[in-house]
């Protein structure tokens, strides 16, 4: 039977800031994590130029780097990927998030048998290696088509070798009636025709269906609404506005967000496809999800140029997902 200790908690580094502009040192994000007192780890891939510190950190506060990630463009990064998963093994990492842009290096946007392939040497490297890959649901990814996540993993399937993933389902939320983000590599079709359920409310949507299909190794915890709204205070350097895929996840006070009208009743579609994984993990011993990252973070897509804590919504996150750990495994203890 599952115990508490079986899922572990932590926070991206990326998360572990106020605001994006203040940004502290990796020392000082390692301490905050430690001193929060709801973390089990920190999640991160440090540049070289920082992997000595965050070592010396990670030692100093007695706290694990269990998970690592980066985003790779095919075609060019495969020995980055590689070096990474060393970097990971050095550093005790236990999962390796793997972002696979949606285009090839050369231009062309990937197929399935392009991303399966990757995945099948991504998995035999890191394997070996004893760190496991997770291919992450996100957008600008060949993911960002959520039908695509069991095509892919049904020709891995075929080979022999199970599918992990990273299950980062704000990305999924947030395209829910939200017709200009499902139009991204033509979805909304899908969605029109009813072949992909975005509602985790719904039987069949695509999050329940991965974390039933024992998909799920990893999780990112971000909090966001359907349709969230666009983050106007944050542009790309093309001019374009952040796409909006953070909602904070306890209400900020008066100006910290991009609108007052914040409403907590919209967080529970979010709230939902959590509470699927944790009950599914806490009744079902092939589950093989260990740990979740916290990651509300100030990228542009996401909390750039907010004024509320990003860290603070983290902690609370964190806090809120470890009582519905205790809940999932009460109720499952019942039966």
């Amino acid at each position: 039977m599952r115990q508490i200790g079986d899922l572990k908690f932590g926070c991206t580094a990326n998360g572990t800031t106020h605001q994006d502009t203040n940004i502290p040192d990796i020392t000082t994000k390692i301490r905050m994590v430690k001193e929060a007192g709801v973390f089990d780890y920190i999640d991160r891939t440090p540049p070289d130029e920082e992997f000595r510190e965050t070592l010396k950190a990670s030692e100093k506060y007695d706290l694990p780097i269990l998970a690592s990630g980066w985003f790779y463009t095919l075609g060019r990064d495969e020995s980055l990927f590689e070096q990474n998963i060393i970097k990971g093994r050095l550093l005790g990492t236990k999962v390796h998030n793997v972002q696979v842009m949606t285009n090839h290096a050369d231009g062309h946007v990937l197929s399935n048998d392009e991303v399966a392939a990757f995945y099948l040497r991504a998995h035999d490297f890191g394997m070996r290696h004893g760190v496991v890959p997770c291919f992450e649901v996100h957008v600008n990814m060949w993911s960002e088509h959520l039908g695509r996540v069991e095509q892919v993993a049904e020709l891995v399937k075929k080979r022999g070798v199970p599918f992990h993933m990273t299950l980062d389902h704000s990305h999924v939320i947030f395209k829910i009636d939200n017709p200009k983000e499902q139009m991204v590599q033509n979805m909304k079709a899908d969605v029109d025709a009813g072949r992909l359920i975005l509602d985790p409310a719904r039987p069949g949507n695509v999050a329940k269906k991965w974390i039933d299909a024992n998909f799920v190794h990893h999780a990112h915890a971000r909090c966001a609404v359907p349709a969230n709204p666009v983050n106007v205070w944050a542009k790309h350097p093309d001019g374009s506005f952040g796409r909006g895929i953070q909602y904070p996840f306890v209400r900020p006070k008066p100006g910290e967000y991009v609108t007052d009208e914040w409403d907590e009743k919209r967080i529970e579609p979010w709230k939902r496809v959590v509470r699927d994984l944790l009950a599914h993990h806490a009744t079902h011993d092939e589950s093989p999800i260990r740990q979740i990252s916290c990651e509300h973070i100030p990228a542009i897509d996401y909390g750039a140029g907010h004024k509320y804590s990003i860290f603070e919504q983290n902690v609370a996150c964190a806090k809120w997902m470890r009582e519905e750990w205790a809940k999932a495994l009460a109720a499952a203890a019942k039966h």
